[in-house]
């Protein structure tokens, strides 16, 4: 039996877990474990405004840098002085701190709103790069903050950042008989962690839809594997496949109007098909003895990556979405590759690769056809990029839980996301956010 085949024997295994028991979700922690070698000093000085505000906003913009393991913060204790416009700026004295770049600010009170205003220097040039006022609410003030980490990274070095979007997980609490899922969504910091959905049945393979607003899942309420969509402004959800035998692996078309699923037939094959959310017809994609499974849309919308054993060991395979057409074998290096994310610009699949006896991330140029493992642990999963395509958020495990990391596509940055209690598994980064 290939190990596709005993991955979905242990899947449907899991509908007939149980479970009794439920327990508060845990906040997340954010730990860089690799950075690079010179990280960029920067100072986000203290903000102005008038009195304490609900969230501190340089804190959160110098968090966002120094997560990225690209930049280094200037502890507040050693900055000589704390400006917060630019009249009493001194970039000198900035310079004898070898700081690169400042960042200077208030938070003001309007007439029905907060203003985050910010500014970035170049301590080197004395060159000011930017300047925006954002409205806020006090509830929306952790966003406006990422999003202001988010243009300051982009300005330095010419990437969209990904501060300001969020990230879907799966918690699992307890052990045995007790034992309890949790779809959980939180900032990409890990802060404001909110369950979506909970069961006592196993939740997985969480997907966003392109604009952000919704997420489908498979849940095995009732012992019997379905997939869902939850809207998660209205918390409303429609369980929009529950056939006989495997409902799995959904994802979004970048249109936002379809889901590409994996099914199985009344002999047990699985295979891919696309949902129409509008109309619930079905189209089959794949047919063939073998199992198609873990679709993943290209940017385009118009083919599908997709995992199959029909060369005996799971391979990656693209398909044209029209009729006629054949899959292609995309991965040729290494005897299993699986789990396929395409980049936000199409040129790189994240993939699941066996490595020297151990499952790890890799990545694959699709111009190339090469192959480069990236991460270093001895069972990682569930590979997701970032919206701006630097990053690749996995499952992964550490002291026997389950844990969350990240890797720069380069392989230069690293860092753990663990839970003070539970695993967590299964995550998908959101698309980009939306403007508060």
């Amino acid at each position: 039996m290939t190990d596709l085949r005993r991955l979905l024997s242990v899947l449907a295994l899991a509908a007939g877990l149980a479970a009794v028991s439920a327990t508060a979700h845990a906040q997340l922690t954010v730990q860089i474990t690799r950075g690079v070698t010179t990280p960029i000093p920067v100072a986000v000085v203290p903000f102005g405004g008038a009195g304490p505000q609900p969230v501190d906003v340089p804190q959160v913009i110098g968090a966002d840098l120094e997560r990225s393991g690209r930049f280094q913060a200037l502890p507040r204790a050693s900055m000589l002085q704390k400006p917060t416009r630019a009249g009493d700026l001194d970039l000198a004295q900035w310079r004898l701190l070898k700081t690169d770049f400042v960042v200077i600010g208030r938070v003001l009170a309007e007439a029905d709103h907060l203003a985050v205003e910010f500014e970035l220097y170049n301590a080197v040039t004395g060159e000011r790069l930017l300047g925006y006022s954002l409205p806020a609410q006090a509830t929306t003030l952790r966003l406006v903050a990422h999003r202001a980490a988010d243009m300051i990274y982009e300005k330095i070095l010419g990437v969209p950042g990904a501060f300001a979007t969020r990230i879907a997980y799966v918690s699992l609490e307890g052990s045995g008989a007790g034992r309890h899922w949790r779809l959980i969504v939180a900032d990409a910091d890990g802060e404001n962690p909110k369950t979506i959905v909970e069961s006592p049945e196993p939740i997985m393979s969480p997907a966003w839809s392109p604009d952000g607003s919704r997420l489908a899942y498979v849940s095995f309420e009732g012992r019997l594997s379905a997939v869902y969509v939850q809207s998660l402004a209205a918390g409303t959800r429609e369980r929009v496949s529950a056939r006989a035998g495997i409902n799995g692996a959904p994802a979004w078309s970048p249109d936002g109007r379809r889901l590409a699923l994996a099914l199985s037939q009344p002999d047990g094959n699985v295979d891919v098909f696309v949902l129409e959310l509008a109309s619930h017809a079905l189209t089959r994609i794949t047919d063939d003895p073998a199992i198609d499974t873990e679709p993943c849309w290209a940017p385009d919308g118009k083919s599908i990556y997709f995992t199959s054993d029909r060369a005996g060991r799971p391979q990656i395979y693209r398909i044209t979405i029209a009729p006629g057409e054949r899959p292609k074998r995309v991965t040729f290096e290494g005897a299993y590759n699986a789990r396929p994310r395409v980049s936000p610009d199409g040129t790189q699949l994240a993939i699941v690769t066996l490595d020297q006896g151990v499952y790890r991330i890799g990545a694959v140029d699709l111009a190339s056809g090469r192959s480069r493992v990236l991460s270093s642990g001895r069972l990682d999963e569930g590979p997701s990029f970032a919206p701006n395509g630097q990053t690749i958020i996995f499952a992964a495990r550490e002291g026997g839980r389950g844990v969350l990391a990240t890797v720069a596509v380069d392989g230069s940055v690293t860092s753990r996301i663990s839970s003070a209690t539970g695993d967590v598994r299964e995550p998908a980064w959101s698309p980009r956010e939306s403007a508060p």
